[in-house]
């Protein structure tokens, strides 16, 4: 749907869902209906966001595409509106049948990061049947299926279901998080959690992958804050190529057709936060990962771990942290494939990000980093969070997002070759302040701004200087 199509219907829907309080009951302004155990919910959610960007990606286009007229300055508008509906049935005392359906209305004005805009579209979100138990005691079941939002672990490789962008729309909000398809089953007792997962991205329809992921993710939670898990899991199938890295770094990558077919992961994670003593203000995290395909002779491991501590007692109540986290790339001196594959993790920059602006050119795969973040919260409705990153590449002459930059180099006795990657480890110094205000109840506003310093990794893909690449956006997020 176009941009003239779009906005209308997000308008109408929008307007809709403003009198919804007027039509609900009053202890609840979204419940529509709650008789004889039935409960039917409305839900609304709403963003609005202006994004500004200069030189952009450190203006590489002016390099690998000086034809393609990329304007690495742009502005432009994005929004989103999601209504939605959900209900609860109880069928016994202690089960209950449940279900929700949910739209995503998104468009952007103006031309995005990625060269695209003035489009959008409407698909949809959620739409999923469930059944659960709803005793408070003794075994727990909760069994779905249908479109939904499902996240394993701290989202290290399974979170974000959903594609936005592009021909979508509303690049940087990225409204849509649920799986295009799901089966999901859960059982718990006593703080154990066991869950196995069928899984299908809802992909952009011209790259769209049909990876299909089938495992399971077994959880203790001792604690809001205080939890240990393993998520195993495999492809069933998948269209996804792998690139690899040319031997010895010399030459342009070769790919792998269909390469994430087969592959197998297991993702370990944990955070510890004691709830009181000395340390009750200290938390501690790690994540691992290891994928193997003996297919196509592949090994990749990631990693990552995370320390902070809140100083409750002083003004402001300042939370600093710090984490490093890894990704493996393709050895060029080896054979076998030992590229990551980030799959469909939460990549935003109080999640698993690699950087602020450099995550929009990096993805989790032949890189590290150091990251330092500093949150300070003046009163319950502000918080201002500063995030600085130290990004490097993990194997040199290698693939670090898909094989970009393939270049020619004649730097080894003066005889061209054709080289991929980087030839320096450092690629970037990213710094971020964010702010964040509650409007109301269900109203939040953010602005913020970003800094990212290319390092000589990121300018030995071009044989020279790059500018420094800014950035910042205010945007606005209503959920109901």
């Amino acid at each position: 749907m176009q941009r003239d199509r779009l906005w209308p219907v997000a308008i109408v829907w929008f307007s809709g869902a403003l009198f919804i309080p007027r039509l609900a009951l009053a202890d609840d302004p979204m419940v529509l209906l709650d008789s004889d155990g039935l409960v039917v919910r409305a839900h609304l959610q709403a963003g609005l966001n202006v994004v500004s960007e200069q030189n952009l990606f450190w203006n590489y286009a002016d390099t690998f595409a000086p034809s393609a007229g990329f304007n690495a300055n742009p502005t432009w508008l994005e929004g989103y509106i999601k209504p939605g509906l959900s209900f609860s049935k109880e069928l016994t005392s202690v089960v209950s049948a449940y279900g929700m359906i949910s739209l995503v209305a998104s468009g952007t004005v103006g031309i995005d990061a990625y060269d695209t805009g003035n489009t959008g579209r409407i698909t949809l979100e959620e739409g999923y049947l469930g059944m659960r138990s709803t005793n408070k005691d003794g075994p727990t079941f909760d069994v779905s299926a249908g479109p939904r939002e499902f996240k394993a672990g701290t989202g290290m490789l399974l979170a974000n279901g959903g594609s936005s962008g592009f021909d979508r729309g509303a690049l940087k909000l990225g409204p849509r998080k649920a799986w295009e398809q799901s089966a999901i089953g859960r059982v718990g007792i006593d703080g154990f959690t066991g869950t196995a997962f069928y899984l299908d991205a809802n992909e952009l329809s011209d790259t769209d992958s049909h990876t299909r992921i089938v495992g399971t993710d077994l959880r203790y939670d001792a604690g809001p804050e205080n939890f240990a898990g393993a998520t195993i899991g495999h492809v069933l199938s998948s269209d996804a190529p792998y690139p690899k890295a040319a031997p010895n770094g010399i030459g342009a990558p070769s790919i792998l057709p269909g390469g994430r077919d087969g592959l197998n992961f297991v993702n370990l994670y944990g955070r510890v936060s004691p709830e009181r003593g000395s340390f009750e203000n200290f938390f501690v995290g790690g994540d691992f990962a290891y994928e193997w395909n003996n297919r196509i002779d592949m090994a990749a491991w990631a990693g990552r771990v995370q320390v902070g501590y809140t100083f409750a007692e002083y003004s402001w109540a300042p939370t600093i942290s710090y984490s490093y986290q890894t990704f493996s790339g393709d050895n060029p001196s080896t054979s076998k494939l030992e590229r990551f594959d980030p799959l469909f993790y939460e990549g935003s920059p109080s999640s698993w990000s690699t950087g602020s602006k450099s995550s929009m050119l990096f993805i989790n795969s032949n890189v590290n980093a150091h990251q330092i973040s500093l949150r300070v919260t003046p009163t319950p409705r502000d918080t201002f969070t500063l995030r600085y990153s130290y990004i490097d590449v993990n194997e040199l002459r290698s693939p670090i997002q898909f094989g970009q930059a393939t270049r020619v180099d004649d730097s080894s006795e003066g005889v061209p070759n054709a080289i991929t990657g980087a030839t320096a480890r450092h690629l970037a110094d990213d710094i971020y302040l964010e702010y964040n205000r509650v409007l109301t109840q269900n109203i939040y506003l953010t602005t913020g701004f970003s800094v990212s310093f290319p390092g000589p990794g990121s300018a030995s893909l071009v044989n020279g200087n790059l500018p420094v690449w800014t950035g910042g956006y205010v945007n606005v997020v209503a959920n109901y």
